[in-house]
């Protein structure tokens, strides 16, 4: 072995120029619980991006919005009532550049749905962040899942995906989106980390995915008393490595 492939190996292939990111999904659940619990939970996890499902998209998004993300310390990069109840937020520490939404059809009797994209970067590394909620009906999930991957399939620079896809693993639309990409719960051996619901944790439909450039440093499902009190779901916690774009 060289000495370049021994320094890299005790890195855990950390090179220089190489961006750490901690990235956080969450469905807040329209904040219709304890929204103090619920800032306490990601101010103590300190995510520099966050994807929010079930974000404010209705009277006032825009103030309701800002106010959430205030309450946890960070800023709206894009989504709300465009995006349909998407919401991507950011610490200072990244800039963001162009942003876009993509809806999905809608059918009759259910509810719009949609996606938020948001161009990133931290130093030299370049990233999109792109968040999504699926249908719960199962005859509508793999065409919105198809949908959005073919927006995700323009995507050039690595991307990092957030969603609650209200199934599991073993679904078209969850294996749709998946295909790919790396799924950050199997990347660090936890994949039988539950996240819904926090009173009777039984299924993980809420997943975040990485581009195969991204290493996976450590994945989380937070469970502690303050996040059940806030939220029916538990937030999904992975921290990245994103390579430099220099």
């Amino acid at each position: 072995m060289s000495q370049a492939q021994a320094s890299d190996d005790r890195t855990g292939g950390e090179r220089a120029g190489d961006v750490r990111l901690r990235v956080l999904s969450y469905n807040v659940h329209s904040r219709r619980d304890d929204l103090d619990a619920l800032a306490g939970v990601v101010r103590d996890l300190r995510p520099d991006v966050m994807i929010v499902q079930e974000a404010p998209r209705r009277f006032r998004w825009r103030q309701k919005c800002a106010s959430l993300a205030d309450s946890f310390g960070m800023v709206v990069a894009a989504g709300g009532l465009p995006s349909l109840g998407n919401l991507l937020l950011t610490t200072l520490r990244v800039r963001v550049g162009d942003t876009w939404c993509l809806r999905y059809p809608l059918t009759p009797g259910r509810h719009l749905r949609g996606a938020a994209f948001a161009r990133c970067a931290v130093g030299p590394a370049a990233f999109v962040v792109a968040g999504s909620h699926l249908s719960t009906d199962p005859t509508e999930r793999p065409a919105q899942a198809a949908l959005l991957k073919q927006t995700m399939a323009e995507v050039r620079v690595p991307l990092i995906v957030g969603a609650d896809l209200n199934e599991n693993s073993g679904g078209a639309a969850w294996r749709t989106i998946a295909d790919g990409l790396t799924d950050t719960a199997i990347a660090a051996d936890r994949a039988d980390r539950l996240t819904f619901s926090c009173a009777n944790p039984r299924d993980r439909i809420d997943a975040l995915f990485v581009d195969r450039r991204i290493k996976v440093l450590d994945y989380d499902v937070v469970d502690t008393p303050q996040a059940r009190r806030a939220s029916d779901h538990f937030p999904v916690l992975a921290d990245l490595l994103v390579p430099s774009s220099a």
